[in-house]
């Protein structure tokens, strides 16, 4: 909720670092993985040490990803987790199995408290989306969202890889 807060106020602060990526996704997924009863198949391609992102907006936007793709899909399923690096940009994608997404809710599926019609009792605000667009916005980057319902949803997240404001330091 402090999140949504910054967002609403336009306080959310953009602060890039160097961050490897694949260490970062790797320490990211290993707790999701061993409390989900789902098999997360983390794959990288590229070079990817050498980031400059907001790892507290990246924690919150890949978290939050990964976590409903666990969430919408079967126990025992599987979630692909890809980050594919080049010399521009950083693309995350995350793909499920699931329950997959209604066309008349994917052009709403990012406004703050909207939740797609065919969800069930499955519990949610319908805020992560809408605070994910603006973690990757914060970034200069953009979401896009494929789905079928019944096989699945794949959320990809492409990000600048550097943006030039990082200084390194130590």
């Amino acid at each position: 909720m402090l999140l949504l807060g910054k967002v609403d106020a336009g306080k959310l602060e953009f602060k890039p670092a160097p961050l490897d990526l694949v260490d970062f996704c790797e320490n990211l997924v290993e707790p999701l993985h061993a409390s989900s009863q789902h098999n997360i198949i983390f794959r990288a391609q590229g070079n990817c040490d050498n980031a400059c992102m907001d790892e507290y907006l990246l924690r919150h936007i890949l978290t939050n990803l990964l976590s409903n793709a666990i969430k919408y899909s079967p126990k025992g399923g599987d979630v692909n987790f890809q980050l594919e690096c080049d010399r521009q940009t950083a693309r995350f994608r995350v793909a499920d199995s699931g329950i997959g997404i209604e066309k008349q809710d994917l052009s709403r599926l990012f406004e703050s408290f909207y939740r797609a019609t065919n969800l069930g009792n499955i519990q949610g605000t319908g805020l992560g989306l809408s605070i994910i667009k603006n973690c990757v916005e914060l970034h200069g980057g953009d979401i896009r969202v494929q789905s079928t319902v019944g096989e699945g949803t794949t959320f990809t997240v492409t990000l600048p890889y550097r943006t030039g404001r990082c200084t390194r330091t130590g």
